[in-house]
């Protein structure tokens, strides 16, 4: 029997794969809310800190590239579930770490799709775009996702859907 956040987890990506399949089947262009740091919040104070907490890792880390403030939001152990990346909060800052700093960093203006949270762990949904296979000079939407377990206020544990590039 799976463990209870494993368990969790599952229902997360199971919910987050309705959002996805939910706005990809009409082959409709996948895209974000107006107001994306709206999603961030939540009336139970300990979601709501998870999902604070997601949001600095999307705007300060992922957005901004303030990797030099890992330590804030990543928990030294950081497990790390994306192939290409490796576990620790030392390899996530090896990986991410020689990307530009953007001097200021206001606002999250990353697209996001929806912000979903349970117990602790915190699932984005994020619009993505790709060059369409069959014709190059066209593109397409689809989604990604980002899902972090908390332990603290800080990250501990990541997934998301990334593949070993082809060569």
């Amino acid at each position: 029997m799976a463990s209870e956040p494993i368990r969790r987890a599952g229902l997360l990506v199971i919910a987050a794969f309705f959002v996805v399949a939910g706005v990809g089947f009409a082959q409709e262009p996948v895209v974000g809310v107006a107001d994306p740091e709206s999603l961030f919040t939540d009336a139970n104070p300990k979601l709501n800190a998870n999902k604070q907490a997601a949001l600095h890792i999307m705007k300060d880390l992922l957005q901004c590239n303030h990797w030099d403030e890992a330590d804030k939001w990543l928990t030294a152990r950081y497990v790390q579930h994306n192939p290409n990346v490796a576990s620790g909060r030392e390899g996530v800052v090896k990986f991410f770490g020689t990307r530009p700093k953007t001097p200021t960093c206001d606002k999250l203006t990353t697209k996001i799709v929806a912000v979903l949270a349970d117990g602790d762990l915190v699932t984005v949904v994020i619009p993505r775009e790709q060059k369409d296979p069959r014709d190059p000079s066209k593109t397409y939407t689809t989604t990604w996702f980002d899902m972090w377990r908390f332990v603290d206020g800080k990250a501990d544990e990541h997934w998301d859907p990334a593949t070993k590039p082809i060569r």
